[in-house]
């Protein structure tokens, strides 16, 4: 997946807007941080840390914890132009989940 496909998708989730956060750029939904983009390898997804684990336990491959206290919070780089489109979405949108009040659904869910 290009960062463009990525940042379109992303733009696409409910009440999605763009943001920075420490120089990177951000999605955010009612100002909760669920995506950036720290740079052009790979793409940070706001997992709990259990959905992280499950990941990491069943698609290793281009997905790694955030180094630190950030990753231990769930926090998972996604090495997106090297996953399937529908990993990425999947993902994505969990991660919109994971912010997103619960009172917010989106489509299909």
């Amino acid at each position: 997946m290009t960062d463009d496909d990525l940042i379109s998708f992303a733009h696409s989730l409910p009440e999605t807007v763009e943001s920075s956060h420490f120089g990177n750029r951000d999605f955010r939904v009612r100002g909760k941080i669920y995506l950036t983009l720290p740079g052009p390898e790979f793409c940070v997804v706001k997992l709990t840390p259990d959905q992280q684990q499950m990941v990491l336990a069943t698609i290793p491959q281009h997905i790694l914890a955030v180094p630190g206290a950030w990753g231990l919070k769930g926090w998972t780089r996604l090495f997106h132009h090297m996953l399937d489109d529908d990993i990425i979405y999947g993902l994505v949108r969990q991660g919109w989940r994971n912010v997103a009040p619960k009172s917010m659904a989106l489509p299909g869910d």
